[in-house]
Order: structure tokens, then sequence, then C-alpha cells
């Protein structure tokens, strides 16, 4: 089941006897198992029909025995069991499954592992509850993932400022949904959040990042690619190598694919490149300064820094002193 639906169940009071939460990204699971927590129940009603546990503390034998125990006083009784990755023996629970207590609500929150999804007690959840799988997000999906959500919350925000986040703070969804609350507190519902917003309250610069690194590569504005990798020396804690090489490698890769389009409508290019159409003109730009051959050096040179960046043939340059010299490489 998906994320949409399973909150949507559950707002509407559609409740299952069993809830498996799995998966290599913790934001889904934190956000469907906080959302039961806090609103399955009233507040009168939690002291007695609410149990938290944790896998490493608690075994599924006296889980089951909570899970046979009718809610006191209240319609339902709900047992969240966290880090259920650590439990032992978690198939046991296939006895319960057979016949749950539909009064009760059992989550097992499974972190940043799977249940094998051929077992006869995994095939049981999905009869008789709900198995959701938490898959990361790839690094393509994460700008449109920042729209659906800020939409949610009643704003909009603008391609350049949610491209921003997602390369400043990459796939931490919880750190992004963090960073986000400090814009919300400070600026007016139905606004568009811009780049301005982001380096006012969260403090990345809307004029010194990657993202406006490779805009000014495309355009082969020296002098601003320049005046970036300056800013860039001067803060690498905020700037590592290694990341804006990764940046410049899916960049660089992307414009290669675009010189083997046919097809260069504006759509097109978007889909091919995975890219808010909003970009595309940026990508065309930079095709009509860096030909396939010259891209195919640039990718060399990628490698070669990257490796540098990590100690390999370099005794003694620092990031800023590579980034410089990889500049030349690429521009020239």
């Amino acid at each position: 089941m998906k994320f949409e639906q399973i909150i949507s169940d559950l707002k509407n009071k559609v409740y299952y006897p069993i809830y498996v939460l799995m998966g290599e990204e913790p934001f889904f699971i934190d956000q469907i198992s906080d959302y039961i927590e806090d609103n399955l129940l009233e507040e009168s009603e939690k002291s007695f029909n609410l149990i938290i546990s944790y896998g490493k503390d608690t075994d599924v034998q006296t889980l089951i025995s909570y899970a046979k125990r009718f809610p006191m006083m209240a319609n339902h009784q709900v047992i969240i069991v966290k880090e259920a990755q650590n439990l032992d023996k978690i198939d046991d629970f296939q006895s319960y499954l057979e016949n749950p207590l539909k009064s009760t609500i059992l989550i097992l929150c499974y972190k940043y592992k799977t249940l094998d999804k051929r077992k006869t007690f995994t095939k049981s959840i999905t009869k008789h509850g709900v198995l959701f799988e938490s898959n990361k997000l790839y690094d393509n999906q994460l700008p449109g993932w920042i729209a659906n959500y800020i939409k949610q919350k009643g704003y909009s925000i603008s391609p350049k400022a949610a491209l921003l986040l997602s390369e400043y703070l990459g796939a931490d969804l919880s750190r992004i949904v963090n960073e986000l609350g400090k814009v919300m507190l400070n600026v007016p519902t139905k606004t568009e959040i811009t780049a301005e917003h982001i380096e006012q309250n969260i403090g990345i610069s809307k004029d010194f990042n990657v993202f406006e690194l490779q805009k000014a590569i495309g355009n082969k504005n020296i002098f601003k690619a320049n005046q970036i990798i300056a800013y860039f020396a001067a803060n690498p804690k905020d700037n590592p190598l290694v990341v804006t090489i990764s940046n410049f490698y899916q960049f660089f890769s992307k414009i290669l694919v675009y010189h083997s389009l046919s097809d260069k409508s504006r759509n097109t290019v978007a889909a091919a490149l995975s890219i808010n159409p909003f970009f595309v003109n940026d990508y065309q730009t930079a095709a009509k300064n860096y030909n396939s051959r010259k891209l195919v050096s640039i990718i060399s040179y990628l490698r070669e820094y990257d490796l540098k960046s990590k100690g390999i043939d370099n005794v003694s340059a620092t990031e800023g002193e590579l980034l410089k010299e990889l500049l030349y490489k690429i521009m020239h």
C-alpha cells in the first residue's frame, strides 16, 4: 500500500489489525507511526490503551500477549514497536496473524531493512493488514517531492528553490522537512517560497551554490564561475569537493544525453534528463557550449579529480586548489 493511501485511510478511520512499516527511508515510517500514535486514541484513552516498545527490549510472545488484550474504555488499543528489526523470531507473529484481534492495532516499525516477501508471514501481513515498503528517493525525485510536500502545507515553491534545497541537503527527508519548517514559520501561507526565502531562513546562498556554478559553467561565464569557486574554497565544510564533483558528473552526463536526443523539444528533453522543464534552457545553452567530444574529456577530468580529492596522486593541493584546476580544464 502507498504512503498516501495509508494516511488517507487512517484519516477516514479505516484501520487494520497490523501494520508492518519497513524499508530504507525512515521518514515515511515515522510519519505513519507518529500519526497513529497522535490521532487514533483520545488523550484520556492513551494511559491504558497505548503501548510503545522497542525491538531490543521485548520479544514476540510478550507482544502477542499484549495484542490479545481487549481495550479499556476505548474502541482500540494501539501497540507500536519501534526498531522492530531488532526483534528475534519475528516470524512467530504468524500464529497471531491467523486470528488477529480487531480491536488491537499493532504497528511494527522495521527500519533500514525489508522482510522477505516470499515468506508465509509476509504474505499473511498483506492478507490481514498493511505491508508498507519505504524506499529512499532518488536525487532527481527530491525537487518534485519537496514541491508536493510544500503544496500540502498551503505553499508553493519555485523550481530553483526546490533544486537548491535538494542539492544542498541531499535525500535526508527529515532534515528537509525541518529546514522547510523554519521557512514556513516566517512566510505567510499561499506564498511561493523562493531562493531568497531559502537564503534568509536556512542560510543556503542563492548566488554561491553548486546549481549557480553549473549554470555559470554552462553559460561559459568564467568570471561568475571563478567567484563561486572562490566562495567554495573559503567555505570547504559547506561545499565539499567530492559532492561538487558528483553534481558535476550528473550535470555533464545529462548534457551528453541531450546531444544524443533526436527530439529536442522541451517536454522530451525534460523527460529524458529527468529535470523540471524550467531548467531545459540551461541544458540547451550548455550543449551549445560543450560538444560531445569535450564532454567526454570533462567526464574524464571529473574521475581524475575525484581521485585527487581522496588523496590519490595528490600530495598537498587543497580542495580549493583542485577545484580551480578542474574548472580551468572544463572551461578551456
